[in-house]
């Protein structure tokens, strides 16, 4: 998984250059592990509720519910988060939540980015804990500091879904400069792939930069002034978009969608640097002691 970026922290989980997609601190909503019911998981299993409160799927998906229940991880997971063949194939992140999820009816691509890392949270937070010890170069001064970081402190950024049609993974945006509307989605597993898949496409014929953001955005927006046609989006992308709306318009997303605020306060213990960072993921935070 990884960490993973801007339209929503894998998986890995990663979105574009400038931010790393936060991962979130589920709600438990029964602190007792649940009374186990025939045909089940044989292991003690949490319901964590999803930071988009199953608000933008469609009724008959089983994560409109809002809730996700997940089985606790055993060296079964271990052995997943283990195996280098699937981690080369970048598919560790997709079996461990396969494997933990109880309900095999849910269609895990179709999750949003925001309820998987989500998910990914609560499994390590359900076999590790709250305390997560990493190493962290200071930025200033390169110096490696050892941070303890209480996973439990992190909550859901605070969003209005009355304010939104309900069933319905549609937002608008005005762009300040140009005063282009723009629609745009949240990002799901199967836009991840399709968006990972291009970026490979693409490199084998232009192997001069990624074009990461460019990329990310053709799959990120739905319409650019009322005109959905994919080759309308493209063409504003790559020839129209200023600058200066497509940081306003990332930044917008980062900071009011719904999500996780995964940052703490880092203090450098060389030159006492202050700033916020966000938390680190990556195989180690799922096996720390692996």
């Amino acid at each position: 998984m990884v960490v993973t970026y801007v339209f929503a922290k894998v998986t890995t989980i990663e979105f574009m250059p400038d931010q790393i997609i936060p991962i979130t601190r589920p709600s438990v909503v029964n602190a007792v592990p649940p009374v186990q019911r025939l045909g089940e998981s044989k292991f003690p299993t949490e319901v964590i509720s999803l930071p988009s409160k199953g608000w933008f799927y469609p009724e008959s998906n089983p994560l409109s519910s809002g809730t996700l229940e997940l089985k606790m991880m055993t060296a079964k997971e271990e052995d997943i988060l283990a195996s280098q063949n699937l981690f080369q194939k970048k598919i560790v992140f997709d079996r461990l939540l396969e494997s933990v999820v109880v309900n095999k009816h849910i269609k895990l691509d179709e999750m949003l980015i925001c309820d998987r890392n989500a998910a990914f949270f609560a499994i390590r937070r359900l076999a590790y804990g709250d305390k997560y010890d990493v190493k962290l170069s200071c930025p200033r001064c390169a110096e490696e500091n050892d941070v303890s970081i209480d996973l439990s402190k992190m909550d859901n950024r605070e969003f209005n879904f009355e304010n939104y049609p309900r069933g319905e993974n549609n937002f608008s945006f005005v762009l300040p400069n140009s005063k282009v509307k723009i629609t745009f989605k949240l990002l799901t597993k199967k836009d991840e792939t399709a968006i990972e898949e291009e970026l490979k496409g693409r490199e084998k014929v232009d192997k001069e930069y990624r074009k990461e953001i460019t990329t990310r955005l053709f799959h990120v927006i739905t319409s650019v002034d009322g005109n959905g046609e994919t080759a309308r989006i493209r063409r504003f992308v790559t020839e129209e978009f200023l600058s200066k709306d497509s940081i306003e318009f990332r930044k917008y997303i980062r900071d009011t969608m719904p999500d996780i605020n995964s940052t703490f306060d880092f203090v450098c213990s060389k030159c006492g640097a202050e700033r916020r960072e966000e938390v680190p993921i990556d195989r180690s935070f799922f096996w720390p002691n692996g």
